[in-house]
């Protein structure tokens, strides 16, 4: 696999991580996620059905099991207890499932993550086993705090949960980006590909999204969307741009050889 994304040991070719919430339902989801190109799925284990709930649709059939890699998830917990106990009920569902994606949200508004209590989970995931993905605020302290606790990727928000106001930050990401040693994917307020775009040219080594496909007029379709974007992004930042010239403008046409209009 040439430019694969390695998580705890594992590569994959997609660099789109896709959320199953918000969607109209099931076939919806897997419709979309199949048009993203996906192979991380992420779960709210508190909101989505895996079984817990005998008797009402699980989402599970509609995913195949040899597709996709399944990333449960704590979004709606506001302590370090309530996130860690929502893992180790995931990890009982899934059969022993190690890789998670951990969020300790601090205000019901605005989403904007509990950092104390985040890091609190942090380290008692990464004690009992878990591979931890880690919902983070931009700050590039915290971001290396959690790394250095054993958090295998560290997940920036671009803007906040479901705002679909982009990367507010670039520079706050870059410095994240630039200090790490284990992937860095962007997580929550991405609204449009371009978005996703920029993320992937800043260098981020992901994105991941829900509501901006979700939410979209044509979910499939914005799914689809968000798979070239990504994928352009990482062309674009692999290439390299080029330099920015502010003051100057240089001619895409070389001049040497130009054909001159004065008559001699």
């Amino acid at each position: 696999m040439q430019d694969a994304l390695t998580i705890a040991g594992k590569s994959y070719q997609s660099r789109l991580l896709v959320g199953t919430g918000k969607y109209r339902d099931f076939q919806q989801t897997a419709d979309a996620l199949d048009a993203s190109g996906c192979e991380i799925v992420t779960v709210a284990i508190r909101r989505v059905n895996l079984g817990q709930t005998a008797g009402e649709p699980n989402l599970l059939d509609f995913l195949p099991k040899n597709r996709y890699t399944l990333l449960p998830n704590t979004a709606g917990c506001y302590s370090a207890d309530d996130a860690v106990r929502t893992l180790r009920l995931a990890r009982e569902l899934l059969d022993d499932h190690r890789l998670v994606k951990l969020e300790v949200l601090g205000d019901p508004n605005n989403l904007y993550p509990n950092m104390r209590e985040t890091l609190k989970a942090a380290e008692t995931l990464v004690k009992e086993g878990f591979d931890v993905m880690v919902y983070t605020s931009d700050d590039p302290i915290a971001a290396r705090e959690l790394e250095q606790i054993g958090c295998c990727a560290i997940m920036p928000l671009a803007s906040l949960i479901g705002s679909g106001m982009g990367i507010l930050n670039p520079w706050n990401l870059q410095l994240i980006i630039e200090q790490a040693n284990v992937p860095v994917l962007v997580d929550a307020g991405v609204g449009t590909a371009s978005d996703a775009a920029i993320g992937m040219e800043l260098g981020c080594d992901g994105v991941l999204m829900n509501t901006a496909i979700a939410a979209a007029q044509d979910p499939v379709r914005m799914a689809r969307a968000m798979k070239l974007a990504v994928e352009a992004g990482r062309e674009a930042h692999l290439a390299g741009r080029m330099p920015r010239r502010f003051y100057s403008a240089t001619p895409s046409s070389p001049l040497e050889g130009v054909i001159s209009s004065r008559k001699g």
